[in-house]
């Protein structure tokens, strides 16, 4: 039986990407629209051919709807999921999860009390440079990591392709850390292997937007292992770069070509440079996974830790750029 889903907002400049998923995935359909923009949400429904509702709360109470895709403003995330949450409708979101740690928790404890299914969008997870580079990872070819740097930049804001609500600092959390930075950074904290304690950030604003639209992070970890995280809207020609270095190795992805290369002291190859890593095939979409939990009653337990240690480290590092100082994480709370 096919699962119906209401859309929860075209806000997001990825909204129509999960629709056309939605519409392209043989066990789901789209069935209604909400949006917060009555005029954005007539015209997504019109174009869809399904009910546009008013009211969440109208569309959450119809009893053939399943499930939804929420691409609503990140500040009103805990809002509508918990919304989602309580009617039983599973929930798939862009990223992150809430703009608080506070607020995923709570969002995490009713998704568990209600039963229902969430999956956050963390579509390098499933890349198939992520899955060889955890390979090499697994298998010790770069000793101890001691180093991880992860860049993610575009030319948005220079060049005027994104909306100009993506600027908003109310609705947004921040600008392109945790818009596009999202991505590295939980790329940066997986390669690492270990938990972060401590965070630094660095935000700048070349085009004098609200929010920042060219950002460093640092992060610390227990045995000296840094990570560092990058992210921009302002960036011409800037490949996706992944760098890992070791105790006994080092690998490069994008530098500028999207080749994995491996220089390590227990590769066979050592001796004779750098060698091409081969890279996987991609793993099945985030949506694909999410549609394949709710048919299996399965959960998406490692999307899920990540999406939850995502959000930990982004509000870090937004309070760490306001504040100009290192925030750190040990214990579960955010210390002075």
């Amino acid at each position: 039986m096919s699962i119906r889903i209401g859309k929860i907002s075209f806000w997001h400049v990825h909204a129509w990407e999960y629709t056309e998923q939605a519409l392209e995935h043989p066990d789901t359909e789209m069935a209604a629209v909400w949006d917060e923009d009555r005029v954005r949400g007539e015209a997504a429904a019109g174009k869809l051919g399904v009910p546009f509702y008013e009211s969440l709360d109208d569309m959450l109470s119809q009893a053939n709807l399943d499930a939804v895709i929420v691409d609503a403003p990140t500040n009103r995330h805990k809002e509508v999921i918990l919304k989602a949450a309580q009617a039983g409708k599973h929930i798939f979101t862009e990223k992150v999860i809430a703009p608080t740690a506070d607020e995923v928790q709570e969002i995490m404890t009713a998704v568990e009390e209600n039963g229902v299914t969430l999956t956050v969008s963390l579509p390098r997870l499933n890349a198939g440079s992520t899955l060889a580079i955890e390979d090499i990872l697994e298998k010790g070819l770069l000793g101890q990591v001691t180093y991880a740097r992860v860049r993610l930049s575009h030319n948005g804001a220079l060049a005027g392709w994104l909306p100009e609500h993506f600027y908003n600092k109310e609705q947004c959390g921040g600008g392109a850390m945790i818009d596009l930075g999202c991505h590295p950074m939980y790329l940066t904290s997986l390669f690492l292997g270990e938990k972060v304690t401590g965070v630094s950030a660095n935000f700048g604003y070349v085009t004098g937007k609200e929010v920042e639209d060219n950002a460093v992070v640092t992060l610390f970890t227990g045995s000296g292992a840094i990570g560092v995280v990058e992210a921009g809207f302002v960036n011409s020609h800037s490949p996706f770069t992944i760098e890992i270095h070791g105790t006994e190795g080092t690998l490069l992805f994008g530098t500028p070509e999207e080749k994995l290369l491996l220089k390590s002291n227990k590769d066979e190859s050592r001796g004779i440079g750098w060698v091409e890593w081969p890279l996987r095939s991609h793993r099945e979409s985030a949506f694909d996974q999410w549609v394949g939990h709710i048919q299996n009653g399965t959960t998406a337990s490692r999307n899920l830790q990540i999406a939850v240690e995502l959000t930990r480290l982004m509000e870090a590092a937004n309070i760490s750029a306001r504040e100009g100082r290192v925030i750190s994480l040990e214990g579960s709370a955010l210390h002075p």
